[in-house]
């Protein structure tokens, strides 16, 4: 499996959660999107994946994109450990708690949206760290209610999944554009039980081998 990511993508940081947790290999390929690289808009990247994004996967049926796609995939055909707990109702709140971050939360934070606030609104730097701030701040108010209520390690278990899976990297995304996010007590603490296992340790930015100091 080839793996297309960016150190700093916090989708291809899901990504490679789940492929640790399951004890998957892959071959890295890394794809620069930071503004002035824009490799995934090169014609070589897009003959790969037309979507023109990260993360992505290639196998020998094809590529496949979307990082919410490539965890359902990876936990339909590589189902040990499970990335969603074993009773319907709960597979329902997991997924609706990983929703609330990767589609309320994130699209509004993309790059992508960053860049346009700027260059078609004349969003300061300061404005647009408060607009990512603000949406951050709004989906993680209802999250850590659910945190702060279960009676397990985990938020639907025992052992972490598709919830912490794409909680963690968004609290990456928080701290680096400078939230103090103690007001989340929960979150911090289902954070720190994940960096207690390599999987989550593993697949940090900053230990990613196209990292960047």
């Amino acid at each position: 499996m080839k793996f297309y990511g960016y150190w700093r993508s916090s989708a291809a940081y899901r990504v490679r959660i789940a492929l640790n947790l399951k004890g998957l290999s892959y071959d890295f390929v890394p794809v620069n999107i930071a503004p002035d690289f824009s490799e995934q808009l090169s014609a070589d990247y897009l003959s790969h994946n037309p979507e023109g994004r990260v993360p992505a996967v290639e196998t020998e049926k094809g590529v496949l994109g979307q990082s919410m796609a490539i965890l359902e995939w990876l936990d339909e055909t590589q189902p040990t450990p499970p990335l969603l707990p074993a009773e319907r109702w709960q597979r329902a709140r997991c997924r609706a708690f990983a929703n609330t971050i990767a589609c309320d939360i994130h699209p509004l934070n993309n790059l992508s949206v960053l860049r346009r606030l700027k260059s078609d609104f004349g969003a300061s730097d300061d404005q647009t760290k408060r607009w990512y701030q603000d949406w951050i701040g709004r989906g993680f108010g209802p999250l850590e209610t659910i945190a702060a209520a279960r009676n397990t390690d985990f938020i639907f278990g025992d052992a972490p999944g598709l919830a912490e899976i794409c909680l963690i990297p968004q609290m990456a995304n928080g701290r680096r554009f400078g939230m103090e996010l103690t007001e989340f007590p929960a979150l911090c603490d289902i954070e720190a039980k994940c960096f207690e296992l390599q999987a989550f340790a593993l697949a940090r930015p900053e230990n990613q081998p196209d990292a960047v100091a």
